[in-house]
């Protein structure tokens, strides 16, 4: 399978509480950013992200986030949350011990392995959504194959960034770039090794 990320970012490179302010973010009076500008095609696109899903992989605060929340709904709810309800989940977790979404699998291990073991199923995609410190670790991993970062065009200013001020620097390769009528911009990236320097 292809492991693909999708990420709301602000421009600053805040991804922290984009949708809202919730009970796990104290203390940050920022939240729900991205939620204003959001909708048409910028909407359409990740509708159209979760449903080419074959699994979904998670941090375990986003899993939490999203069973809460997405988890509860009925069928027919929407596409993002009859892809979440119908489609396999992994948890990447050292303390969960009992998943209260359906057909969830704990990832407790070696997670390295366990998921190129997943990848190594024939085909799909198994999407991570969110999950801001799994990403991280899966870009340092080298297990990422595909990035879209949905850029709003806001300066939050404070909060959790994707991407940490002493992470690994890598390239990357621009799939497809477009702007949506309120200002966000969709890039879709595949990571490609190292950048190049200038040496003079």
């Amino acid at each position: 399978m292809k492991l693909t990320t999708t990420t709301q970012v602000s421009v600053d490179g805040v991804m922290q509480a984009n949708g809202g302010p919730n009970v796990l973010d104290v203390g940050f009076e920022r939240g729900g950013w991205a939620r204003p500008l959001f909708g048409g095609e910028a909407m359409t696109f990740v509708n159209e992200v979760y449903q080419r899903a074959d699994a979904f992989l998670f941090g375990r605060r986003t899993y939490e986030l999203f069973a809460g929340y997405w988890g509860v709904m009925d069928p027919g709810s929407g596409p993002i949350a009859d892809a979440l309800n119908t489609r396999p989940k992994y948890v990447a977790s050292k303390t969960l011990t009992e998943p209260r979404w359906a057909d969830t699998t704990v990832l407790s291990g070696d997670l390295a392995t366990a998921i190129r073991e997943l990848k190594a199923k024939p085909a799909g995609e198994l999407q991570v959504h969110g999950s801001g410190a799994l990403t991280r670790w899966l870009l340092e991993n080298d297990l990422v194959d595909e990035m879209n970062l949905l850029i709003v065009p806001v300066v939050v200013g404070q909060g959790t960034r994707l991407f940490s001020d002493a992470g690994p620097d890598m390239a990357l390769d621009l799939v497809e770039s477009r702007a949506c009528p309120k200002g966000i911009t969709i890039q879709v990236y595949r990571p490609a090794g190292r950048p190049q320097y200038a040496t003079d």
